[in-house]
Formats: C-alpha cells, structure tokens, sequence
C-alpha cells in the first residue's frame, strides 16, 4: 500500500466499485461475502473523504462484515527512510492516523454505522491483537532468515520509495532495510486476516496489486495466505 502523496487526480468519482478476484481461490473467499478488509493508506490523496465514503458504503452492502485498516503507526518507518528524525516520524504518522480515522469515522456514520472504532484496524488495535502479533513475529522470523524472501520485500518496499525520492535517484538499500519495516507489518493482513478479526473468510481490498502481492497470492513465494484469505483488486464499475 503506498502511503505518500501522490499527484492530484481528476474530480472525485462517486461511481460504484466493484472488486476483481485475483485468483481463483480469491474468487472463492469472495463468494463467501462473510468479511473485507479495506485497505486506507495514510499520506495517501487517492483516499480522499468522498473515495473513502464510496468504500465503505460498497464495502457494507457487500460484505456482511467490514474492517478497515489503517497502516498509521508503521508510517513512521518510511517517513524515517525519507529523512524525517524518529520522533518527527512519529508524530506526523500518528497525526495523519487521526486524519484518517476521522475521515472512515465520518463516512460509517453516514451509512448508519453507530460504533465505528470497532471496525478500524490501526496501529493501536494491532498491538494488543496476538494473532496479528504471532503472525508479524513469523514474518519478521522470515525476512532474517531467508534471502529470496527479503529481497521481494525490499522490492516492494522500493516500488513504495521510487515515487517518494526526488526524481533522478533511487532509494538507498539503507533506505530500503528501514522502509521495509513498514511493508512487513502490512503482511500480516494479506497472510491471515480472518485470524486477525476473527471471522472464517477475508479479502483484503485495495485498488492497486503490487508485484509482491501478485506473488505472494499465487504461491510463489515462502509464506502463502491461509486458506481463506482473499486478494480484491478494486475498480470503479462500469457506466
């Protein structure tokens, strides 16, 4: 999930969404409907309120359980990698977090969402969620402990940063070792979110399929998601 501006896009669209399988197993956890994890990317412009209001109002009719996840607190390792101090980092990765929150808060009241603290995923919650903690302990375990599968994520989190540097240079691998902290704790959710929220079936949700995602949900890679761990790419439905 990239996590920084991007370039401004054209007016706000409000058209429905509509979610693609990336597998054929994916295509099965989705025809399950019993849960989606939308991914909200801090520092991000794509999530604008209105986008955001166009999520969860597709999300809640599709799904009979939604949670939203929220990458605040690891924001701060790539903001770190950029050249912020660690205590800067911090900050500004918690203080975008409450942005965002507000913004998924205001957009579950709308759709009548009385409780909506309780369907967020952010740093906090993950910190005190054991499943996410034994799942993020194994992917940390792997990363040290196996070369291949290090490089792929240093190649997502350099396919983060390349848009992030100024234009000409390429991140550093010092960059790219402190970045890919962020990256390893977003692994989790795209591993075994139904262990995470407690539900039998999940699919992750995001607008973008990064190479290493494209991987990991086609087995190619030394972690595989559980069996029912879904993978939606998100379109805007057609006219």
């Amino acid at each position: 999930m990239p996590h920084f501006p991007l370039p401004a896009e054209p007016a706000e669209s409000t058209r429905p969404m509509q979610g693609v399988p990336l597998t054929d197993r994916c295509r099965a956890v989705f025809a399950s409907r019993a849960h989606a994890c939308v991914g909200i990317s801090p520092f991000n412009s794509h999530f604008t309120a209105e986008r955001i209001a166009v999520l969860a109002r597709w999300a809640l009719g599709a799904f009979t359980r939604v949670h939203f996840f929220v990458p605040d607190t690891a924001a701060a390792f790539t903001l770190e990698a950029l050249g912020y101090a660690p205590e800067k980092a911090v900050w500004k990765a918690r203080r975008q977090g409450q942005y965002v929150r507000n913004k998924i808060t205001r957009a579950l009241s709308e759709a009548g969402i009385s409780a909506p603290d309780a369907v967020i995923l952010d740093g906090q919650t993950l910190s005190v969620n054991d499943a996410y903690q034994e799942l993020l302990k194994q992917v940390e375990d792997r990363y040290r402990a196996d070369p291949a599968f290090a490089r792929a994520c240093l190649g997502a989190s350099a396919w983060t940063l390349e848009r992030r540097v100024p234009a000409g240079q390429r991140p550093t691998p010092e960059q790219l070792r402190g970045a890919v902290r962020y990256f390893l704790a977003e692994l989790p959710l795209f591993l075994d979110t139904p262990g995470i929220a407690g539900v039998t079936t999940s699919v992750f949700c995001y607008h973008q399929v990064p190479a290493f995602l494209d991987d990991l949900f086609h087995h190619r890679l030394a972690l595989r998601p559980v069996a029912g761990q879904g993978y939606l790419h998100l379109v805007e439905a057609a006219r």
